[in-house]
């Protein structure tokens, strides 16, 4: 326990929850959106369910996201994968929650949240290893502490979501560009973005009105369709 006299680990676990703090504002939307359809009892599962499981997901990834970036198309497809996962998130239809969507509704939500930290996570958790300098310990600890930030993040968006409708809106449009981001940080695609660097905020853009547009009308379809 020695390390607990050492003044490194307490700058270094400061450090790691202040990454946190800024960087899981776009993961507490993600979590929000996920479980705003849920009956309250449920919503709170997914939250605390997807936000640990997310949180032990990312110390795994730590390990090897140094690596993972290297890899070429990775992000592509993880980009294109957070552009489906927002338009299904804004497509689903909230007044429709027969008793199979709740049943099943639960581990969808926390499947989505996983699916989703684990894309948008590749990039913060460089920020996060290079903080804990090697520390398994600092870094699982400022870890778990950063989950209430989360989980109280999480809980505030699902009730502005139930009195702003249009938050829903935004948070989907905030996944879209995380995905156009994404998929522009691709290492198959810098040598263009480092000729072209508007093309970062171009594919950004692109992805959210993209996720907005395609969305919506899966959703007005929904409604049709009933």
């Amino acid at each position: 326990m020695e390390f607990l006299q050492d003044a490194n680990f307490w700058i270094g676990l400061l450090k790691i929850i202040w990454i946190n703090i800024i960087l899981s504002g776009d993961n507490a939307v993600v979590i929000a959106l996920a479980a705003r359809s849920l009956p309250p009892h449920q919503q709170k599962r997914a939250i605390l369910f997807g936000s640990g499981a997310a949180v032990v997901l990312r110390v795994a990834l730590t390990v090897v996201a140094a690596k993972l970036l290297e890899l070429s198309f990775l992000q592509i497809v993880g980009g294109v994968l957070l552009l489906w996962i927002g338009v299904q998130l804004l497509s689903e239809d909230e007044e429709d929650e027969g008793e199979g969507k709740q049943v099943g509704g639960l581990m969808a939500a926390v499947r989505t949240i996983l699916i989703a930290d684990l894309v948008m996570s590749l990039d913060n958790v460089i920020a996060v290893a290079a903080a804990a300098q090697g520390s398994l310990v600092l870094l699982v600890l400022g870890l778990a502490i950063s989950i209430p930030l989360v989980v109280f993040g999480s809980s505030l968006m699902i009730h502005l979501m139930e009195r702003f409708p249009i938050i829903v809106t935004l948070g989907a449009a905030l996944i879209g560009w995380v995905g156009g981001e994404t998929i522009m940080n691709d290492n198959v695609l810098k040598p263009i973005l480092a000729g072209q660097p508007w093309l970062h905020y171009a594919a950004a853009a692109l992805g959210a009105i993209l996720v907005v547009l395609l969305g919506r009308s899966l959703q007005k379809r929904g409604h049709t369709a009933t």
